[in-house]
């Protein structure tokens, strides 16, 4: 079995493009069941078992953590979706060729994992979970490059996003991953926006301000559809709506009724008023004065 692993580490070695014939296969599958059903007790069997996993944590040590441990930022990310990708073809061949383990031995031993699993929770456990942080941070790097305006790799940022869906989904991963990398996106999201409201208020007018939520809200909306899942898309909606307009809602009150007349009201009560008015992002029928009109109507009724 030496050759049969020897010529599949070449697949994560980067060479994806390598191939078993129908012979080969045949030959090593033929290898593993001789050599579990030629001996009576399961003690060959059971090196074998051990030889399929050594065979993959070997790979992980030699050639996959060495390629990504000091990578970083978008290099990181496209490295390892390729490691990913690499690492899930050469161990579907392994598992091709260790298949008699899977269907005989292992449902005897109850308490043994399958091939499958033990080839996903070698990689979860001696890559992934030990390279998470760094990823969270990669990936976080890219959606802040993009909202600064600079060109980002949207299909590499989907594919690590997909890949955080795919660890947290599976039986052996225990963690949903996405939900703990949505979290971080609104963290963020929320420390950028309060920072944008307080340079804002200040120096724009009402109508001004108001254009620029339009305007981030539309930004947030196109974005978040290339990478995140929709119900993200809302939160992260939602979010920037409470940093932009309901959080600062009294001071753009105050200083729509400087532009206008003065007028002094009690701003505490203003709010529970127009607490149910939403902006509708991206709406023709919804403009930045008639948003304010109807945030100085409320205010007129109070008065």
């Amino acid at each position: 079995m030496d050759e049969a692993i020897t010529k599949a580490k070449k697949i994560i070695e980067g060479y994806p493009e390598t191939k078993f014939s129908g012979e080969e296969y045949q030959r090593f599958y033929d290898c593993v069941y001789f050599m579990c059903t030629y001996h009576s007790s399961d003690e060959k069997t059971m090196q074998l078992y051990q030889k399929f996993r050594n065979s993959l944590e070997e790979s992980i040590h030699s050639t996959v953590l060495p390629t990504l441990i000091n990578k970083h930022g978008a290099h990181l990310l496209r490295e390892f979706i390729v490691m990913w990708s690499n690492y899930k073809l050469m161990a579907r061949w392994l598992c091709r060729f260790f298949e008699y383990l899977d269907r005989f031995f292992i449902p005897q031993n109850g308490e043994l994992e399958s091939l499958h699993g033990i080839s996903f929770t070698c990689f979860h456990k001696l890559v992934f979970k030990k390279l998470i942080g760094t990823l969270f941070d990669a990936a976080l790097t890219l959606i802040c490059q993009e909202r600064e305006g600079l060109q980002i790799d949207y299909i590499l940022l989907k594919n690590v996003v997909d890949m955080f869906v795919e660890f947290g989904d599976s039986d052996y991963g225990g963690s949903n991953y996405y939900q703990d990398f949505e979290m971080k996106v609104l963290a963020d999201n929320s420390n950028y926006y309060s920072r944008l409201a307080s340079e804002w208020l200040p120096f724009d007018s009402s109508t001004e301000y108001i254009n620029k939520v339009f305007w981030c809200l539309n930004r947030e909306k196109q974005s978040a559809s290339h990478y995140l899942h929709p119900g993200s898309e809302a939160m992260i909606l939602q979010n920037v709506r409470y940093h932009l307009l309901h959080k600062v809602a009294n001071k753009l009150i105050e200083k729509k009724q400087a532009e206008n007349s003065g007028l002094v009201t009690d701003h505490q009560e203003m709010l529970s008023k127009c607490a149910g008015m939403s902006l509708q992002e991206g709406s023709s029928s919804t403009s930045s004065e008639e948003w304010l009109s109807k945030l100085m109507e409320s205010s007129a009724r109070i008065g």
